[in-house]
């Protein structure tokens, strides 16, 4: 069982920037596919980004596109998602995701934490 867990969310101003990260234990990191997703209040969990094994996959939702940035670190065990110029429409509850390879459907993604929450004041 893969094991997840979200940290580096807060309260922070509109056009700050945060970088949150997912530990990942359980199994050989190297191996799994990550994802980022969030869920604003009142809506759906929605696909933010993902990264393949190896960082030759990375794909990013429209609406976060030149303000979002995974990255990951496989010594680490862990991955990252750089955001920057928040915006209060930002502001929801960030998911990481392990599977088994690089999708924007949360479907193929079994494995999930917590996660952090990201609250962004104008």
């Amino acid at each position: 069982q893969v094991q997840l867990v979200e940290s580096g969310g807060g309260l922070v101003q509109a056009g700050d920037s945060l970088r949150l990260s997912c530990i990942a234990s359980g199994r050989t990191f190297s191996n799994l596919a990550m994802g980022w997703f969030r869920q604003a209040p009142g809506k759906e969990r929605e696909f933010v980004a993902t990264i393949g094994r190896s960082e030759g996959t990375i794909e990013y939702a429209d609406s976060v596109k030149g303000r979002f940035t995974i990255t990951r670190d496989n010594a680490k065990n862990t991955v990252y998602l750089q955001i920057d110029s928040l915006k209060p429409e930002d502001t929801a509850v960030y998911y990481c995701a392990a599977g088994s390879f690089a999708t924007k459907s949360r479907i193929f993604y079994p494995h999930w934490g917590q996660g952090t929450q990201v609250t962004v004041s104008s």
